[in-house]
């Protein structure tokens, strides 16, 4: 999408790819065919520039044709630089403005739980992100109103729009941080499968696999359980996740490298990009 629109995220893109493939294709409660249902999960990507990967989830879930992605950044396209929920199916968040996605996400949690649905909020951040004032004003709303529906990522690659974050405006500690904003905080490798999925999924407040039937864990009921990084999951308490991970992830010549923020590979480069991902993929 990126090569063939000459524009957009690769870094950002590539460090949220394996926290959105499990969301998307195991964790949230979705119907493609329904995009608008009252009780799906919601997903926001508050961290609007990184998007591709999202379109990305999106129709490889079936919320709209494949065809659209060669359309990324273009004129009239349904994919557009930063998301727009009245462009594209799937997406209930326009996103763009660091810092805003949270507070939505907060809003959309707060309205579940006086409407009475049980569809859980999830809000992916980045680390330079967290330099802004909403997202803590946020942190500080969402215990005072319980909202145990929430669940922010934090995709932890240690790099901004310029450089290195902690060069710009260092955010660690960030685990301290929000804890003492009274989250439940659950620390992981963001590209261990593993880790993502049982960390999403007890904030969603479900154990990774129901034991009575493993070919389908929403069988029955699922409950959160204690983790090595989460000794309890209490109710009324929002989770954030701090996910580890690496811009550019995938790709050699753009892991860790801030020049990949937001740069278009040429052809070559691209070619062996896919190449290097496919590989890593087998």
């Amino acid at each position: 999408m990126i090569h063939t629109a000459q524009a957009g995220h690769p870094g950002g893109s590539l460090s949220a790819a394996d926290i959105v493939t499990a969301l998307y294709f195991r964790v949230m409660r979705l119907d493609p065919a329904n995009p608008h249902w009252p009780d799906r999960d919601r997903f926001i990507l508050s961290k609007g520039h990184a998007c591709p990967v999202w379109y990305a989830a999106l129709a490889e879930r079936g919320f709209f044709d494949k065809a659209h992605l060669a359309t990324l950044r273009k004129l009239d396209s349904i994919l557009q630089g930063h998301a727009d929920m009245k462009k594209t199916p799937g997406v209930d968040m326009t996103v763009g403005s660091l810092g805003q996605g949270i507070c939505a996400g907060l809003g959309m949690a707060l309205a579940g739980k006086l409407h009475g649905h049980d569809y859980h909020v999830f809000v992916m951040i980045g680390d330079g992100e967290s330099q802004e004032g909403a997202v803590w004003e946020a942190a500080m709303a969402a215990p005072r109103w319980q909202l145990d529906n929430l669940t922010v990522i934090v995709d932890n690659n240690g790099i901004q729009n310029d450089t290195f974050t902690d060069d710009i405006m260092p955010v660690e500690p960030l685990a301290d941080k929000w804890r003492a904003f009274r989250w439940n905080v659950i620390e992981i490798d963001g590209h261990n499968m593993e880790e993502i999925v049982t960390a999403l999924e007890i904030g969603r407040g479900r154990t990774r696999m129901n034991a009575e039937n493993p070919e389908n864990p929403r069988s029955s009921a699922l409950v959160c359980v204690p983790s090595s990084s989460s000794a309890a999951c209490p109710p009324g308490v929002p989770t954030v996740i701090i996910a580890k991970t690496v811009k550019g992830r995938g790709v050699s010549f753009m892991e860790n490298v801030p020049a990949w923020h937001g740069a278009a590979p040429n052809d070559a480069q691209a070619q062996t990009a896919l190449a290097e991902i496919a590989e890593g993929l087998r």
